[in-house]
């Protein structure tokens, strides 16, 4: 019986911090931690950054896919995986194939069901960087 408790309360313990992770309280005022959004400060990495990806992206104009990489790893890794598989939050491996740029932005903007709003943690040029890159996800 004793065991049990302490199992129970290692899940709940394990559900709080797994659910705390997915709101973000990350109020950073538009700025995305010292990544470059929008340029090619000259490294390529085996990326085009600051090109667009040959119309994959629904008409949503071009895509830096290093800048909306680290703006997902900084504020949706929690919910959505590293892969974006999912886990607390749906699957975004195909979310292009399904909602269109503006319906991403709009969830990431204003939330929906489970997921909190960013319009007051991410600049409107970071939300349309990560609606880009992941209506390009199809």
């Amino acid at each position: 019986m004793r065991n049990m408790k302490w199992l129970l309360l290692v899940t709940v313990v394990i559900l709080v911090i797994a659910l705390s992770a997915c709101g973000g309280g990350n109020n950073n005022n538009g700025t995305n931690g010292g990544t470059d959004n929008g340029t090619n400060n000259g490294t390529n990495n085996g990326t085009n950054n600051g090109a667009t990806n040959g119309g994959n992206n629904a008409g949503g104009g071009a895509v830096d896919a290093a800048a909306a990489e680290a703006i997902y790893k900084q504020n949706c890794i929690g919910c959505h995986a590293v892969d974006l598989s999912g886990g607390v939050g749906p699957n975004l491996q195909k979310v292009g194939a399904n909602l269109s740029v503006d319906e991403i932005k709009a969830t990431i903007t204003n939330g929906r069901g489970g997921m909190p709003a960013y319009k007051d943690q991410l600049s409107s040029a970071d939300i349309d960087s990560l609606s880009n890159w992941l209506a390009s996800m199809k």
